[in-house]
């Protein structure tokens, strides 16, 4: 059985300069089955309620910008699949949420960036589901817990995020090797945390993680990781990293 993911995203720059979680990425794809598809949560696709992604050919969205021209020339055509999408929306049907078919939707760059650098060949039929940010991390749990049936069928889950993101305290001449100690605290908590299996403290993080709202002025970067360990297993760190002083660039396991 696969495990679910989450994955620090970090920049779209990443795309074009890997740094270390490119090799990490790539080392853990080829560790794993191949998938026979991939469902993916960004925290670039926030919604009110639960939409899936159903285009069956999703485009390359650049969602950003300020970037270098190479980067807007990244594609990434994966293919989707709308019969898995259609699958997705009755399978949380039957876990009491109610989602919707998104027939228009593109690849984000939460989905697309790191997906180029674990299956650069695209060749994977992926699904987007959105991130409805208000069900908070237990409502995201349940949703991680609904979708991670399909690891049974050879489904790769994954959550993109980051683990700590303020963009407003990076230090562009950061060292990979230098972190702020209050992003390195928080980071260090989460870990022990999902190590121990506390759920309460995790469900939590905004009272009890230290400096919770320094690293996460808004949480939407954080919960994918709520659904990954919902839909997972044993938690394992695969790989741990920083980038610009403050920008955290693990990658977990669960499963």
């Amino acid at each position: 059985m696969l495990p679910s993911l989450y994955i620090s995203h970090g920049s779209p720059m990443l795309a074009l300069e890997p740094g270390a979680s490119g090799p990490a990425l790539r080392r853990l794809a080829a560790e794993l089955p191949r998938p026979k598809a991939i469902v993916l949560v960004s925290a670039h696709w926030q919604s009110a309620d639960l939409q899936v992604a159903s285009h069956p050919a999703p485009a390359t969205w650049h969602d950003f910008g300020g970037f270098p021209p190479a980067l807007f020339a990244v594609q990434y055509p994966a293919p989707g699949e709308p019969a898995l999408a259609a699958r997705i929306v009755e399978l949380l049907a039957e876990h009491g949420m109610a989602a919707s078919l998104d027939p228009e939707r593109p690849f984000d760059h939460g989905a697309w960036v790191p997906l180029s650098l674990m299956y650069p060949d695209a060749d994977i039929p992926v699904v987007q589901v959105s991130l409805p940010s208000a069900l908070g991390p237990s409502g995201l749990t349940a949703l991680g817990q609904a979708l991670g049936t399909l690891r049974e069928e050879g489904i790769l889950i994954i959550g993109s995020g980051s683990i700590t993101h303020n963009l407003g305290e990076l230090d562009w001449r950061a060292a990979p090797e230098n972190a702020e100690p209050w992003a390195l605290a928080f980071r260090e908590w989460i870990i022990e945390k999902l190590a121990a299996n506390d759920e309460a403290a995790l469900h939590d993080y905004r009272r009890q993680a230290p400096f919770a709202s320094r690293n996460h002025p808004s949480d939407e970067h954080l919960l994918p990781l709520y659904v990954a360990r919902g839909a997972g297993g044993t938690f394992n760190v695969a790989h741990k990293g920083w980038t610009l002083g403050a920008l955290g660039m693990d990658i977990y396991r669960f499963g």
